[in-house]
C-alpha cells in the first residue's frame, strides 16, 4: 500500500540517538552508527521523532510500504496486545453558523469565501479596558490562528513579534495569554497530527514576506511536540530572515520549563 512514512537521510544523520526515545513503536534504532527504520510495519507515520534530530536528517514521504500494524509493535516491544479502538477519519468541520460580517469586520480579501479564513484585526473592535480587567482578558489581536488558514501577507504579521504555539500549551498553561500572547501575534499547529514539512513551507513563505521581528515558539514537554521547534528553525534557515528565536517548554502539568 502507498502511505506516508519516516525516511532518514543517512547522509546527514550522525547516530547521535536523540530520534530514538520519540518513537513510542520502537521502530528506530542505532544501526552501524546511523539511524535506521528497522521496520515499516512499526511506523505510524505521525513523525514525532522529526523535531528530535539535530541534523534535519528525518523527515516523512509518501511511498509504497507495509501497513502500520500494532500487534507487530506491541510484539517487537514486548508488551502484550489490546486491541485499539478502530481509527477512523476525522469528520468534516461543521459549517459556519454565522458569518464575521454580523460584526462588520475590515477583513482581507485574502481569506477566500470561507468567513472562518478571513483576516481580522480585533484591536479596534475590543472595548479598552485596564487595570485588574486587563490582566484577565483576551490577549488575542488577530484572527484567524490556525497556521493553515493564516495568510502570509495579512498586514497584522509585518514586523510583528510571533508566537507559534502547539495546540495543547493554551490549555496546559494557565498563564498563555498574559505570559505568552499579550503583544504577540499568534500561529497554532499540532506536530503530531499536521503535515510539519507543510509548517516548514507556509512558515518559509511567511518570514520572506512578514518579515517579522522576534519568533517565540511554544510547546509542550512530549517528544511529538518538538516538531514544530523544528519546522521554525528550518523555515527561519530556508527563509534567509535573520529572525531570533525563543523556545519555551510548558510540562504537561501546566508549569513552564524554560
Amino acid at each position: 500500500m502507498r502511505r506516508v512514512i519516516v525516511e532518514i537521510d543517512e547522509a546527514r544523520c550522525d547516530g547521535c540517538g536523540e530520534c530514538v526515545p520519540s518513537c513510542a513503536e520502537g521502530a528506530i534504532r542505532i544501526v552501524n552508527g546511523k539511524a535506521r527504520l528497522v521496520g515499516d510495519e512499526l511506523c505510524d507515520g505521525l513523525g514525532a521523532c522529526l523535531g528530535e534530530c539535530p541534523q534535519g536528517a528525518i523527515r516523512t514521504i509518501e511511498r509504497e510500504a507495509a501497513a502500520f500494524d500494532e500487534v507487530a509493535v506491541e510484539r517487537h516491544l514486548g508488551r502484550p496486545h489490546h486491541p485499539a479502538p478502530e481509527r477512523r477519519p476525522p469528520a468534516p468541520p461543521a459549517a459556519p453558523r454565522r458569518s464575521l460580517s454580523v460584526v462588520q469586520p475590515a477583513v482581507e480579501a485574502t481569506g477566500g469565501g470561507c468567513p472562518g479564513a478571513r483576516s481580522v484585526d480585533l484591536g479596534a473592535r475590543r472595548p479598552a479596558v485596564s487595570g485588574p480587567a486587563a490582566a484577565a482578558g483576551s490577549q488575542l489581536s488577530h484572527w484567524p490562528i490556525q497556521l493553515g488558514l493564516v495568510s502570509p501577507r495579512a498586514p497584522w504579521l509585518g514586523g510583528a513579534d510571533l508566537l507559534l504555539a502547539a495546540d495543547c500549551v493554551p490549555f496546559a498553561y494557565a498563564d498563555f495569554h498574559r505570559d505568552l500572547l499579550a503583544g504577540r501575534k499568534v500561529l497554532v499547529g499540532c506536530p503530531k497530527l499536521d503535515d510539519v514539512q507543510g509548517y516548514v513551507g507556509k512558515l518559509t513563505e511567511l518570514f520572506r514576506e512578514a518579515r517579522p521581528r522576534s519568533l517565540t515558539v511554544a510547546k509542550m514537554e512530549v517528544p511529538c511536540c518538538g516538531g514544530i521547534a523544528w519546522a521554525a528553525r528550518e523555515a527561519v534557515r530556508l527563509s534567509g530572515v535573520p529572525l531570533p528565536i525563543t523556545e519555551v517548554t510548558v510540562a504537561v502539568s501546566g508549569e513552564r520549563l524554560a
